[in-house]
């Protein structure tokens, strides 16, 4: 991302307010003019439902950060993946093409630092963490289209195409730069910020002296343009208190910001100056751009902007938000390029009560929640539970009992007891077709209300809604089958029996639905409902969001044999009270046997 997952928006204050270093215009440097770029179509609607039309043949483009590899991927990383990953494959569903991105930030200092106190060359670094992250990824479902790493030598021309727009449009300079510096923020720091002994406040290592010789990007000269961009285009940064926080920096002014380091070797060199390096995130943030390109010879920005660009999101952490709200419009204002059409910045997941990163060593590891719980529970959890865009809390506790309450037991179970009394009473074979089985009830009216409902939170990002919306429709189907009591009708016989067999149609079809409508959240388990329901993994594939209209289920239909979609997830103390029963029970069979041989005797 350009994303510098365990920088603080404290980190990038010194940015837009005076710090405490010298800069020294040479004579070299340009004059600012006072030309506005803004965006193209600056009336344009960003909301995000706005663009979620199966007629738009826009490809709608979203991307997570680009992952910083100075350490494997943790909980932070996969929450925003997982909640992308959600989003695109709801708007798949909608039949909209997607291109959804991410990849990995590889160069600057940092990372040739972590390389070498692993022994390890920069590039071999970067592959094994790269490669980290595409595992987990699929270990997590992630349905990404491109996958860019700013080591990719298309990547490279593309952001020396761009440095080049940029600097022909007269916003590069050449100045000294001198302050007090971070090396594991990798930027200057305001004195002001800092601790006792210089001590950066994020990860508490004193910072270092230094005076450098760097280019400039001439962000000030956008402030105009960006006030009005902001003005204009509410829905430009999501959600709204995040879009007040930005103007609040705009308004306080901007200052340019250094975009090459003379001592930093692994990264992009300066297309006219070979002794600097591109800096990090002005680097990373064109991977947006290069991951468009196709398996061109020669990487082209004009036709790789035209294979997709303007991005339709931006999925960010809050701490990086300036970088995406801020210096990203800038630098494409500068080289005449379309802004994207939406920032949105979603909160943090703490963990006791702690903001989780790789600097501060307190992650929850993604890999061992996965191995632990599964795929399914993993992503339901986070993205039903965190309300998208505010902070979340992770407890082990409330993380079982959410899933077992949800999936286990209202889903699972719902369709588990359903399939068991239709192979008891109709041989696993639907009896008429669900819009026969369900005309005049207006249980189907009920799920269509709350089927659209979740499409509206689905299309709004409010994916804990969504979730809520979806688990509403299984909370019904409970209440139907339990005031219905199928079981009793079917000893009933005649009428009654055909009645009972009716309301297992209807309760099947609702969960067919549900499948559907919780593609998005947990693919894997809404594949395990449709295996059930007797459709082939073609079909399956095949489905969208229109299949969540009532009338799926045909009469004739067979059911698969019954068995759990999702296995209820045991906590320690359920463990711990098995073992001590076990345990009992060998000691009881221990002692009567003792007592048959001693009876024997």
């Amino acid at each position: 991302m350009a994303v510098r997952v365990n920088c603080s928006v404290q980190n990038t204050f010194c940015l837009f307010n005076p710090p405490l270093f010298s800069l020294r215009y040479r004579a070299s440097h340009f004059k600012l003019k006072t030309q506005l770029h803004f965006p193209q179509n600056p009336s344009r609607r960003a909301l995000f439902c706005a663009c979620a039309t199966s007629q738009n043949s826009e490809p709608f483009v979203l991307t997570t950060p680009l992952y910083y590899v100075n350490a494997p991927p943790h909980m932070g990383s996969a929450y925003t993946t997982i909640a992308a990953d959600a989003i695109a494959r709801f708007q798949r569903l909608l039949g909209r093409k997607v291109i959804f991105i991410t990849g990995t930030d590889e160069h600057g200092e940092k990372i040739a630092t972590a390389a070498m106190s692993q022994g390890s060359a920069p590039h071999d670094h970067c592959n094994l963490i790269s490669q980290a992250y595409k595992t987990l990824w699929k270990d997590l479902d992630i349905s990404y289209d491109k996958f860019i790493r700013t080591t990719d030598s298309k990547h490279e021309a593309i952001v020396k195409e761009f440095y080049s727009r940029v600097l022909a449009k007269g916003d590069i300079y050449r100045a000294d730069y001198e302050g007090l510096y971070c090396v594991n923020c990798e930027e200057y720091k305001d004195e002001k910020e800092l601790l006792e002994n210089n001590c950066c406040p994020v990860h508490l290592k004193t910072c270092v002296s230094r005076k450098e010789d760097n280019y400039f990007f001439a962000l000030s000269k956008y402030q105009k343009s960006l006030e009005e961009t902001l003005n204009k285009n509410p829905n430009f940064v999501q959600p709204s208190f995040r879009l007040n926080e930005v103007q609040g920096w705009v308004k306080s002014g901007l200052r340019d910001f250094s975009i090459s380091r003379a001592s930093v070797d692994w990264g992009i060199p300066v297309p006219n100056d070979k002794t600097q390096t591109i800096y990090v995130w002005f680097d990373a943030l064109l991977g947006y751009i290069s991951a468009l390109t196709d398996d061109q010879d020669q990487p082209d920005l004009r036709k790789t902007v035209n294979s997709g660009w303007p991005a339709a999101l931006h999925l960010i952490g809050k701490d990086i938000l300036r970088f995406h709200a801020v210096y990203w419009p800038a630098m494409l204002m500068s080289a005449g390029l379309s802004l994207p059409k939406m920032v949105f910045g979603h909160g943090f997941l703490t963990k006791d009560g702690m903001k989780m990163g790789k600097s501060l060593g307190n992650t929850l590891e993604p890999n061992d929640l996965v191995n632990k719980f599964g795929t399914d529970a993993v992503r339901y959890f986070f993205l039903r539970e965190v309300e998208f865009g505010s902070d979340g809390d992770y407890s082990e506790e409330r993380f079982i009992n959410i899933v077992n309450a949800h999936l286990a037991n209202t889903i699972g179970n719902l369709l588990n007891r359903t399939l068991g009394l239709l192979k008891k009473n109709c041989q696993s074979t639907l009896v008429v077709d669900s819009t026969m089985a369900a005309e005049g009830n207006a249980f189907k009216d009920n799920v269509e209300r709350l089927v659209d409902k979740a499409s509206v939170h689905y299309e709004n990002l409010s994916l804990s809604s969504a979730c809520e919306a979806v688990l509403e429709i299984g909370n019904i189907g409970n209440v139907y089958m339990d005031e219905r009591a199928p079981w009793s009708l079917f000893k009933q016989g005649g009428t009654a029996s055909e009645a009972a067999a009716k309301d297992l149609v209807i309760i099947l079809e609702t969960v067919r639905i549900i499948a559907i409508a919780l593609v998005p959240v947990t693919p894997s388990m809404s594949w395990r409902i449709y295996a059930q329901l007797g459709y082939s993994k073609d079909q399956f594939d095949a489905a969208t969001w229109r299949d969540t209209k009532w009338g799926g289920l045909k009469a004739d239909q067979v059911m698969a044999q019954p068995k759990p979609v999702f296995a209820r997830i045991e906590n320690q103390a359920e463990v711990e009270d098995k073992e001590v029963a076990v345990g009992k029970t060998a000691k009881s069979k221990g002692k009567l046997k003792q007592a048959q041989e001693v009876a024997g005797a």
